[in-house]
């Protein structure tokens, strides 16, 4: 089936009672995908607090009027939604047609039973949000949805699968498959022909099989095709083919067509070599992803999803886990085309709450869609190498959960037994209901005084934040190791969640088990890489977080707490705290100083890189998160007397690095002295040329400059000159002089108007703690950077203004074609 775009002409508003009055001026035109609760007023009060960044829940209707002609009585007509958060309840003049607990599967009805012929249909969606979610989930239809016409005789959805069954060196056998479903009342001969061209974009292969279907029946027609000398698909070359497939009828009409993208590759693993794609050993650099997309909400929107995708391979990692929901399908789309593989998640409940009002009561009732729906969604995906079925499940060390975990993998098998199954078991987590006899037995080993009593008593997170090296101890506890054995042992690969103390443990214990850091702390990756490097039976490592995102707010954050006033809130950030500030790379896909380390960690970058405390808060006493990195920036432009102390950071591999600032050596310090991978100096500002460079056995390695900015301008600049009319523009604005260095403490109001066919889709920096709405027109620059994103809505030319007050406006023209 081809899918339509069904985008435009919905109005959204509050969804009201049968006996209520509907105000106009409540009611707004929308393009999707659309986030419904991104622009609702923020509030200390609210009582979904935290973990949403404290926006507010709500109920929302969305209405669509659409004409049907006459001709399509004689049509299949579909309506299929990706995703609409939550609880959604679709109506078709007034009748109910579709209702779907899960925010995040997609699901599909068929209208023909309900449709006007030769009039004016309203197609209307009911979503709700209340504390249903432990981070920012927004609410409506975030997610595209499409309108599918047919022939009663047609392609099912997501019918047209394909799998590489059998490569060597000299050729592929690829089989294809694609259901037919028969709508009519008569059983009916067709005939499927498939093409498959390669990369480059000529046909490689055909073949053709017919198929009868019984009337009210689906049918699956099946081919294998041989490719020789196929290019196969990796993270370093992704290769992709497309298959083909067209539907003709007992005359050879054609009456349907559906196309698929897939790669070529041969997956392998065991405890010996780790994970392997064509035969090479592939450890995976892995960041964790919530779905929002920052600025624009929860809006997915694929050229957001695709720029996430290509920056964050660009920062060094070359997998994804999408925590802890599907994975969209534009973002698949693009792991597929940059070579980026992915941990798709299932759910982060299975039965038991973890909020009040979250899918864990409908679960036991919808889990066998929900899985289809992931699967279909996945199947044709090269990059999708491990389906998760969990996150830090609360019942999985029972024997019940146990139960629960086998049920699910292997269900995920039954569909697809051509990827691994993993889940994200936090020991701990596990066994919250046991957790006096775990922290005893982890005490028992260890002389120091134990887990801070406050921490015994507060959230999960807080808890962990608060048990220092007694977590590591208390995963590798025998209770941790007994309760978890079971629902470990129906998996490919256990993910383990900030576990790895059990990573060399399990290779004694468990000689055969496969492992992969499903979560870990971001300040750790040190550790964790090197124990990836080193043992075989770890293939990679998932950090929390590389994209930051909105909700589960200021879990990462860095308090002075000699400020007036401060009050410790553990992990949650206090109000106006809107992001989680726990990212490689913030909301706008600007990189943070962490990146940079990790790419050194990681053996991809050479030059060393500088990393500068803001000086402004030298010597203050700080408090951190196992989720906080360093609040420093790589300026060397600061509104600080000459003088004042500073401490900067130089990341680098190797023996030692010097500093130098105009020529003059600042001193030598070793590499790892504090910190693996981290060289220490505290100096004194003053504005020049700050150089750092990296030596290892007297040779030099590397460097790198920092130059103190001078008179610094307002500039906007766009990422691509041309977009697609369905596509987005973003625009990066910054404060910066001549060279290009800009100011971290010299922050501007900013406003941006957008003339032309488009509308500002959104604008953000990457400050957590925030009153500032995400819609604009108007933003505060944070460390000079801010970013605006624009949505076509037409062809033509399109000018971002961007203006503060005392400065000259900076203006860049994008097309839209």
């Amino acid at each position: 089936m081809i899918r339509i775009p069904f985008l435009d002409g919905w109005t959204v508003g509050p969804k009201l009672g049968a006996f209520e009055a509907r105000g106009p001026e409540t009611w707004r035109p929308v393009t999707l995908p659309h986030d419904a609760i991104r622009d609702l007023p923020r509030s200390a009060e609210s009582d979904q607090g935290v973990h949403t960044g404290y926006h507010p829940g709500g109920v929302f209707e969305y209405e669509k009027t659409f004409d049907v002609p006459v001709e399509w009585r004689d049509k299949t007509v579909i309506v299929e939604f990706e995703g609409v958060y939550r609880d959604a309840a679709v109506f078709l003049n007034g009748d109910l047609i579709a209702h779907e607990p899960n925010g995040y599967s997609s699901f599909s009805a068929v209208l023909d039973p309900y449709l006007r012929f030769g009039d004016a249909n309203r197609l209307t969606v009911e979503a709700k949000a209340h504390k249903d979610s432990r981070w920012y989930s927004g609410a409506g239809i975030y997610r595209p949805v499409h309108l599918v016409v047919a022939d009663p005789l047609h392609f099912a959805l997501d019918g047209l699968r394909v799998t590489t069954p059998d490569i060597d060196a000299g050729r592929a056998v690829v089989a294809v498959a694609a259901t037919v479903e028969n709508d009519t009342r008569h059983a009916r001969t067709t005939r499927v022909t498939w093409s498959i061209a390669g990369p480059d974009g000529s046909e490689i292969a055909t073949t053709s099989a017919p198929v009868t279907v019984l009337p009210g029946e689906a049918a699956t027609a099946r081919a294998r095709l041989v490719l020789p000398s196929p290019r196969l698909w990796s993270v370093e070359d992704p290769a992709l083919h497309v298959v083909d497939a067209t539907l003709n009828d007992e005359q050879g009409t054609p009456i349907d067509r559906d196309t698929a993208r897939f790669g070529i590759r041969r997956l392998q693993l065991d405890p010996q070599h780790g994970l392997r794609i064509n035969g090479e050993v592939v450890k995976l650099r892995g960041a964790c992803v919530h779905h929002d997309n920052g600025a624009l909400g929860s809006a997915t929107i694929d050229a957001a999803e695709d720029r996430r995708v290509r920056l964050l391979k660009a920062a060094g990692f070359n997998a994804l886990r999408s925590a802890h929901n599907p994975m969209s399908r534009a973002m698949l789309d693009a792991c597929d085309r940059h070579g980026v593989l992915v941990m798709d998640e299932l759910t982060d409940v299975w039965t038991r709450s973890k909020t009040a009002f979250d899918g864990a009561g409908s679960f036991p009732d919808r889990w066998e869609r929900d899985v289809a729906a992931l699967v279909a969604k996945d199947f044709n995906h090269p990059s999708v190498v491990l389906y998760s079925i969990g996150n830090e499940i609360l019942e999985l060390g029972t024997p019940a959960g146990a139960a629960w975990g086998r049920r699910l993998a292997e269900g995920v098998r039954a569909l697809d037994d051509t990827r691994f199954v993993t889940n994200g078991i936090n020991g701990i987590i596990a066994n919250l209901d046991r957790m006096s006899e775990a922290m005893a037995e982890a005490e028992a080993q260890s002389s120091s005084d134990g887990i801070a009593p406050d921490a015994r008593e507060s959230d999960p997170n807080t808890m962990m934040a608060g048990m220092g090296e007694q977590m590591a101890r208390m995963n590798a506890s025998q209770l941790v190791t007994e309760s978890t054995e079971e629902a470990a042992s129906v998996l490919d690969v256990v993910g383990f969640n900030y576990a790895d103390s059990r990573y060399e443990l399990d290779a004694e214990l468990f000689p055969h088990r496969v492992i992969v850091g499903s979560e870990t702390f971001p300040e750790k990756i040190d550790v964790m890489w090197g124990l990836v490097e080193r043992l075989p039976h770890v293939i990679g490592d998932f950090t929390w977080t590389g994209w930051d995102y909105l909700g589960e707010a200021g879990i990462g954050r860095v308090d002075y707490t000699d400020a007036e006033g401060y009050v410790p809130t553990g992990t949650a950030g206090p109000y106006p705290y809107l992001l989680a500030e726990s990212g490689d790379l913030d909301i706008t896909g600007h990189r943070r100083t962490i990146s940079y380390y990790r790419e050194i960690v990681f053996g991809l970058r050479t030059d060393p890189y500088i990393a500068v405390h803001r000086p402004q808060h030298h010597g203050r006493p700080i408090a951190m998160t196992p989720w906080s990195w360093h609040d420093a920036v790589s300026s060397w432009t600061w509104d600080a007397a000459p003088g004042e102390p500073v401490l900067v950071d130089v990341y680098a591999e190797g023996g030692e690095v010097e500093l130098l600032l105009d020529g003059v050596s600042l001193g030598v310090a070793p590499v790892g002295e504090h910190k693996a991978f981290l060289a220490r100096f505290v100096t004194e500002y003053r504005p020049g040329e700050l150089v750092a460079v990296a030596r290892t056995g007297g040779v030099e390695t590397g460097r790198h400059v920092l130059r103190t900015a001078g008179e610094a301008t307002l500039v906007a600049r766009a990422e691509e000159p041309e977009i697609a009319v369905d596509g987005l523009a973003f625009v990066g604005i910054v404060l910066e002089d001549a060279a290009g260095s800009v100011p971290c403490d010299a922050d501007v109001l900013v406003t941006v108007q957008v003339e032309g066919p488009a509308v500002l889709a959104g604008v953000g920096t990457g400050r957590a703690r925030t009153e500032e709405s995400l819609a604009g027109p108007s933003i505060t620059t944070y460390d000079g950077r801010a970013l605006a994103i624009v949505r076509p809505t037409g062809p033509g030319e399109i000018t971002v203004t961007v203006s503060a007050a005392g400065r000259p406006a900076a203006s860049v023209s994008v097309v839209a074609a």
